[in-house]
């Protein structure tokens, strides 16, 4: 009997490489979706606190537990107000955008020249008049958008992070008319999602440094009396081609890689934190005591790390209409 070649599925996947680390801690969304509704900000951002669960009505028609009391592990996320600090117009040229002009608010708080300084003798008037004047040439409007960490208790840091939100749904008139009057102003997350409604949610996860191809590709140990090494592969390769292939597991980088979830579920918005803060606070975060989300499932990056969300990509076909209704949310401490 010849000898039979032994088959073995693949350990990890591919699909991730290069498995390096993100370049900021804070998310970058690279594609924004086209809404139909009004001008609408198509993003937000907050702080993760922890996870808990909650007990709802399942309302997802077809499935077998419909219409009866279920358990859902949520995630809390710290969403403090956003202050709108400028205005960007882009225009296309050729196949990429460019940057038209920018309108900057007056008077910005003192945090913001922790991130950069501010230009002086700045008039956003000028800039909102040139705007208004090259409507036919702006493609789109997007907000600079800064948060606001010393409104959540449990980030310690004063240094606001800045990112790019950008306005969707109506015509650029609408949009420019709905950007120029949140300029300078604060933003809720009331006012940009509503409960029941999936977003997507863009982080970084947790780093785990670096770690060989047992727990960072999930290949077998190999037998006690093997040659050399058991945390590791047997055969990286074949004589020819004479190098090691990509497709090979091997050890490097695990973690702080930037993720995208697709269609997370926001089951309620509140406005008071102590409604769903445990006994003492959640575990390496603290209170929540302002306006909070809760999140169907896990979300990537641990305690503090900054959420960003975003309208879905690609929703799904069939959302209910309403909100799903709570029964209870266990505020039982983490920490026993």
């Amino acid at each position: 009997m010849g000898h039979r070649k032994k088959h073995a599925p693949r350990r990890g996947s591919l699909a991730y490489l290069p498995r390096g680390r993100a370049a900021r801690e804070i998310a970058r969304i690279r594609n924004w979706p086209m809404v139909e509704e009004g001008p609408a900000l198509l993003g937000f951002a907050g702080y993760k606190a922890g996870m808990t669960h909650v007990f709802l009505m399942d309302d997802k028609e077809g499935s077998p537990k419909f219409g009866q009391e279920v358990m859902h592990s949520v995630t809390v996320v710290d969403a403090p107000p956003i202050l709108v600090c400028a205005l960007k117009a882009y225009i296309k040229k050729q196949s990429n955008r460019h940057t038209f002009t920018e309108a900057w608010m007056k008077d910005a708080p003192k945090d913001l020249k922790r991130v950069f300084t501010l230009p002086e003798n700045f008039n956003p008037e000028n800039a909102l008049k040139k705007m208004k004047e090259n409507l036919d040439r702006i493609e789109e409007f997007r907000l600079v958008v800064a948060t606001q960490p010393r409104m959540a208790a449990g980030v310690p840091r004063k240094k606001p992070d800045l990112m790019e939100i950008k306005v969707g749904g109506g015509s650029i008139q609408e949009q420019f008319e709905y950007a120029e009057k949140l300029l300078g102003k604060t933003v809720s997350i009331i006012n940009v999602f509503k409960e029941g409604q999936f977003v997507d949610v863009i982080s970084v996860t947790k780093g785990k440094g670096f770690q060989g191809p047992v727990k960072r590709w999930g290949v077998k140990i190999l037998p006690r009396k093997s040659r050399k090494t058991k945390r590791g592969v047997a055969v990286i390769g074949p004589w020819h081609p004479t190098r090691v292939l990509y497709t090979v597991p091997r050890a490097g980088q695990m973690g702080y890689f930037q993720r995208t979830e697709y269609n997370k579920r926001i089951l309620k918005i509140g406005a008071d934190g102590k409604e769903i803060t445990p006994d003492g606070g959640f575990l390496r975060y603290g209170l929540v005591r302002g306006t909070y989300i809760l999140m169907e499932g896990s979300l990537p990056g641990p305690a503090k790390r900054l959420i960003r969300l975003r309208y879905p990509f690609r929703p799904p076909k069939e959302v209910p209409e309403a909100p799903p209704k709570l029964t209870q949310i266990s505020l039982e401490s983490p920490q026993g």
